[in-house]
């Protein structure tokens, strides 16, 4: 009963993200990882970049890959290159030491700007706390 809750709490969360609009841009793409850049300058990059994906959903559902765990959350976007996500559901395997894992869970929901570029996505955090870049998935 109460896996059902959860599950009806989520699906109200994804719904009430839903995209505001085709401006959004975002929706029926998907990305992966090249880098962050922190504020501070320091510069992360993944192992590997397909362990490292955002899927944005048409229906305001964002699905990503992040490292060994899955997320699956709401996103929308309330004006022109903005972009907020909603509460996410994650899976909560343990990864390997190097990962990205904590620090992308941590900081997603803190992007509030987009931006593509030559191809490429840009997240930016709020208070100049860093840069993702992302590739689209070939």
């Amino acid at each position: 009963m109460r896996l059902f809750f959860v599950s009806l709490a989520l699906l109200v969360a994804c719904a009430q993200m839903a995209p505001q609009g085709a401006s959004a841009g975002l929706g029926g793409t998907s990305w992966q990882l090249l880098k962050f850049q922190g504020g501070d300058g320091a510069v992360l990059t993944p192992d590997d970049k397909s362990k490292y994906t955002l899927a944005f959903g048409a229906d305001g559902v964002m699905r990503a890959r992040i490292d060994c765990n899955r997320a699956q959350g709401g996103w929308k976007s309330a004006g022109p290159n903005r972009l907020e996500f909603g509460p996410m559901a994650i899976t909560r395997a343990q990864c390997p030491p190097g990962s990205m894992h904590d620090q992308i869970i941590r900081q997603l929901p803190h992007v509030r700007s987009y931006v593509t570029k030559d191809g490429h996505l840009f997240l930016s955090l709020m208070a100049d706390g860093g840069i993702y870049e992302f590739e689209p998935v070939r």
